[in-house]
């Protein structure tokens, strides 16, 4: 398996998707994306816990990978569940993005590779939880990260003779703080997960509106990228009562593609490993797999226009 770069560090025992994906694992119909110069910047974040962000995160990332995309997930939570869920154990996080964020490592050389050709990660620790304080007088708090990221740009000269990332998805903490502003300031656009649950487009307002307070202060280029619909039910009422809800305030911003409960995609990261690579056959899977192939439809279109 070939390095992202001269820093890359490989996690132990690799798998060879190749011989889980194959042509029956990724469904038809997935249109490659487009490389751009630079890679696309996503902030994966909803300030409500458990409405599978990191899931998505990680599925979504994988799904991208298998189609011959480079994508870097970066990890930003404290739990650092992304981290985990990739199979990076503890032990294995010798620079993480708290160190990037503290100006103490350049973001190449936390990088490590996954189990999946093609998806890297930047792990998270708990250290994390102190970096509200301790960047609180640092006069460009906000952009400690859109500065670091910018050693990815291929003008940069950080990345020479090696290839350079397509996508970087932030694994945003649930909590609207430092952490997901800088995420917010860094990122192309944001990704919204978003339960099909009583409430919840409750919490949405609030992260609409530092949405905005980002895009006028920080970031004129940010936008919603989508809102993927999570933990859909197929057996109740109130997930289609809550779907229409979300497309009627949304419209197009929210993806066809709906990722449904499911008992093996809650299994898989207590095996280090993502749903697509535990259990590619089941519905949860196939869901992201379909959600990456609409995410490479909508970057066709975006450059196209």
């Amino acid at each position: 398996m070939s390095n992202a770069n001269s820093h890359t560090r490989p996690v132990s025992n690799p798998l060879n998707a190749d011989e889980i994906f194959g042509v029956a694992g990724m469904a038809a119909g997935v249109i490659p994306g487009v490389t751009a110069k630079r890679p696309r910047i996503f902030a994966v974040a909803n300030q409500k816990g458990g409405v599978g962000k990191t899931t998505t995160a990680i599925n979504l990332g994988t799904a991208l990978a298998a189609v011959g995309r480079r994508v870097l997930i970066l990890d930003i939570d404290p739990q650092g569940n992304a981290s985990t869920g990739l199979g990076l154990g503890r032990a294995a996080r010798h620079g993480t993005s708290y160190d990037v964020l503290m100006g103490d490592a350049d973001i190449l050389a936390t990088v490590l590779e996954t189990q999946i050709p093609g998806l890297f990660v930047t792990p998270a620790d708990v250290n994390l939880s102190g970096a509200e304080i301790e960047l609180a007088d640092h006069p460009r708090r906000a952009f400690r990260l859109r500065d670091a990221l910018a050693r990815l740009k291929p003008e940069s000269g950080a990345q020479s003779g090696h290839e350079p990332f397509d996508y970087v998805l932030i694994d945003c903490p649930p909590s609207l703080n430092i952490l997901t502003v800088n995420a917010m300031t860094a990122a192309d656009s944001v990704l919204v997960p978003l339960q099909c649950e009583f409430f919840a487009l409750e919490g949405l307002t609030q992260l609409m509106k530092t949405v905005e307070i980002v895009r006028a202060n920080l970031n004129p280029g940010l936008d919603i990228q989508g809102v993927v619909l999570t933990m859909y039910d197929k057996r109740t009422s109130l997930s289609d009562l809550v779907a229409a809800d979300v497309r009627a305030h949304f419209g197009d911003k929210v993806y066809a593609t709906m990722i449904p409960r499911n008992v093996r995609v809650s299994e898989a990261p207590s095996y280090g490993k993502p749903a697509l690579l535990y259990d590619h056959r089941c519905i949860g899977s196939q869901a992201y797999i379909q959600l990456a192939s609409e995410l490479l439809q909508r970057e066709r279109a975006r450059l196209a226009a």
